[in-house]
Order: C-alpha cells, then sequence, then structure tokens
C-alpha cells in the first residue's frame, strides 16, 4: 500500500547521523547484522527521502588512524555526493570514545599524553567541518566519567574538561570559525558514571567558561528519559537560557539502557508535547527552535538495508504528523478554553505588581491575611486532566 502521509522537504531541516544509518546491528552481545554502508550510498538515500544534512564523527567518514590520503579520499568522496545531491553538513563532532586510547576518556583521562591526542583530533575535526561548512560542533563525552569513586578525581577532571572546551573555543574565534559548541549530555553508558550527566549539570559548567556564549546545548531524548527526566521539559529549559544549540531526536521506552529507536516508537506523548513546544513554542509564549531536526537512532538490528531507509523515513515521518496534531491541537477552541481554564497564561503574570515593593507587598492585606486557602478544599481545580484528554484526543487523531 502506497504511503499517503506527509511528505518531507528540505525546509523541514531533517538531518541524519552518519552512525545512524550507518549502524551495522553490532551490539555487546552480537557482532553485525548489516554490512557496512558507503557513505555515498547514504547521502543519495538521504537526499531521496527528502533529508536536508547529514552529520559524522571522524571516524565515520574514514577510519580511525586513516593516512592522510585515505582520509582526503573518503573527504572527496564525501563533498562529491553533497554537491550533486544539495544535501549539507550542519553539524560535526569527533570519536573519543571508540578506540582502546580512549577507554578512560578522551578530555579527562587521567594520562596527560591522551588528553594531548584527543585534543589535536579534535582540531583537525573542527577544521573538517568548518571546511564543510558546519555550524554546531557537538561533544558527546560517552568515555568521560568513571566506574570507581576513588579511579577519578572529579574536580580536576572538570577542570581538564574546561581547559579542553576553552581551548578550542579560542581556536575556533581565532580562525574565524562560524561554529558553536553543544555539549551532549548522558548519565552513564558506556562509563558506568559519565560528566555532565544532565541539562542542568551542563548549564552550570558552560557558565564557568571564558566564553560562554560559544557552547550550548545538544539534548537527546533517550538521555535524558533513561534517567527518568522529562525531555520536553528539558528542551523548555535549554530554550530558556538560550542554550539549545542543536538536538537529538529518537525514541526510548523508559528507564534502561540507551534504545534509539524512531523518534516517536517510545514515550509517544512526550514526543508530542516536544513537537508542540518547538513548532510553536509554550502556550504562555517564548521561542521556538529554528535548527535542525536531528535524528541519533539506530536502525533495528534484525532489518535489512530496505528496514534501514524505512525507518529513517518513518523518522521523519513521525515528527510531521506529529507537527500535524500539534496545530490541530493549538487551533482547537476546546483546548484554548481548556487553557484559559487551567490559567497557563496567568504564569507568565510577574507575581509582583509592577513596581511593587517588598515592602508594598507586605503592606498587601489580600495577599496573606484575608487570603482564604481553604477555597481551595474541593473547589477550583486547575482542569489539567481534560487539558491532557485534549491532547491525547488530538494525537490519536480523534479531533480536528
Amino acid at each position: 500500500m502506497p504511503y499517503t502521509g506527509p511528505t518531507p522537504t528540505r525546509e523541514d531541516r531533517f538531518s541524519f547521523g552518519l552512525w545512524t544509518v550507518g549502524y551495522n546491528g553490532a551490539d555487546p552481545f552480537g557482532g553485525p547484522t548489516r554490512p557496512a554502508l558507503d557513505v555515498v550510498h547514504a547521502v543519495e538515500k538521504l537526499s531521496e527521502l527528502g533529508a536536508y544534512g547529514l552529520t559524522f564523527h571522524d571516524d565515520d567518514l574514514f577510519a580511525f588512524e586513516s593516512t592522510d590520503a585515505e582520509r582526503q579520499t573518503q573527504i572527496d568522496r564525501l563533498k562529491g555526493a553533497l554537491e550533486s545531491t544539495g544535501l549539507i553538513v550542519p553539524m560535526v563532532t569527533t570519536n573519543l570514545f571508540s578506540a582502546p586510547v580512549f577507554k578512560d576518556g578522551g578530555f579527562t583521562s587521567n594520562d596527560r599524553q591522551v588528553r594531548r591526542f584527543a585534543l589535536r583530533k579534535v582540531f583537525r575535526q573542527l577544521d573538517l567541518g568548518a571546511e564543510l561548512g558546519a555550524k554546531t560542533f557537538v561533544m558527546w563525552g560517552g568515555r568521560e566519567g568513571a566506574e570507581y569513586d576513588s579511579a577519578k578525581d572529579i574536580r580536576q577532571a572538570l577542570e581538564r574538561y574546561r581547559e579542553a572546551v576553552n581551548l578550542l573555543g579560542d581556536y575556533v574565534t581565532d580562525k574565524g570559525y562560524d561554529m558553536r559548541f553543544a555539549i551532549e549530555p548522558k548519565p552513564n553508558e558506556p562509563r558506568g558514571d559519565i560528566l555532565l550527566p544532565t541539562l542542568g549539570h551542563a548549564i552550570a559548567f558552560i557558565d564557568s567558561l571564558e566564553r560562554p556564549e560559544l557552547v550550548g546545548l545538544n539534548p537527546e531524548v533517550g538521555h535524558e528519559q533513561m534517567a527518568g527526566l522529562n525531555y520536553a521539559a528539558g528542551i523548555a529549559q535549554a530554550l530558556y537560557h538560550d542554550k539549545l544549540y542543536h538536538l537529538d531526536l529518537n525514541g526510548q521506552r523508559g528507564i534502561k539502557y540507551d534504545q534509539d529507536l524512531v523518534f516517536g516508537h517510545g514515550d509517544l506523548h512526550n514526543a508530542f508535547a516536544l513537537v508542540d513546544l518547538l513548532e510553536n513554542g509554550a502556550p504562555g509564549g517564548g521561542p521556538t527552535y529554528d535548527g535542525p531536526r536531528h535524528f541519533d537512532y539506530k536502525p533495528s538490528r534484525t532489518e535489512d538495508e530496505q528496514g534501514v531507509w524505512d525507518s529513517a523515513a518513518a523518522n521523519m515521518s513521525m515528527y510531521l504528523l506529529l507537527k500535524e496534531r500539534a496545530a490541530a491541537f493549538r487551533a482547537d477552541p476546546d483546548v484554548q478554553e481548556a487553557l484559559a481554564a487551567a490559567r497557563v497564561d496567568e504564569l507568565s503574570q510577574p507575581t509582583l505588581n509592577e513596581g511593587e515593593s517588598y515592602d508594598d507587598f507586605l503592606a498587601d492585606r489580600s495577599a496573606y491575611e484575608d487570603f482564604d486557602p481553604s477555597t481551595y478544599f474541593g473547589a477550583k481545580g486547575f482542569g489539567f486532566v481534560r487539558l491532557q484528554q485534549l491532547a491525547t484526543e488530538h494525537l490519536m487523531g480523534a479531533r480536528g
């Protein structure tokens, strides 16, 4: 049966990591179930499906410790594929987690020489990213952590992390590169505990940097939800701090290992809330997100190559379907009435009156002495359940 859902276009700004469609099915308990995917073929297929961008780690494009000639061959092949299809490279990153040399991390390895090697590896990828026009450099510190409390001086590890990011900020500034950095938090896996495990940790760390304006966040659905956190709420906070520089979309089903499912194939309610926020802003107003809708997922190891492309298409379809549902949700008069009854807009009003001092506030008897909290017992409900039911009905296509 032919697909009749929304068709993605370049204007939707959907991008995929080369490591996503290129995932060969290997996991800790079994080897590959699919052959390696050639980069030119990947670019061509993503272009056919309606994506606008490809992202990659250095080691996705050319093998670790490739010669300069081998490296350049793959770069030239990628450039040719990009030119022929019109795809762009909006983001690049560096693999500081796969090779044995990074078994104790890159920026924060206890071994000083490893730290120096890791920085040089990142510098090379920054140069390549700038050459290809990338605007964002993502930093996922998957090996920056420890399994044992006595193995790592966390204060000094954070200082080395800070030293590295400060140096990279100096480099892109001095080179004139139009590029920002985005830290990708994750609480654990593959390390027992990873540094900067949540958005809050990362935001606090960014505030300590010499060029905090160059560094933001790249939150991922699974990384937040595997820690029991609310991804849509985390994105709202990143927007609040003006630190949402990039994002990774996938699906996650509860507190377990990082599943990297197709976007929306996990917590569908939260995916709906996320797309509504990204496309429409918060109900009380606020910024939306105009960056790439980047998919960081893994096609199931059960799939053949056709299944890989079906899953890539499913990511984009899920986003566009949720976008349609979110638009209908916002336009529904019943939803608007429910939002008003829930007093969602009232939260945007300052608690103090304009120009009101704390002396004025303390003199206002209506704020405390004459206020009757007992009227809230059994009355004055907010109607949040009705609002959520309306959202669910729109999500299911039962309305609009």
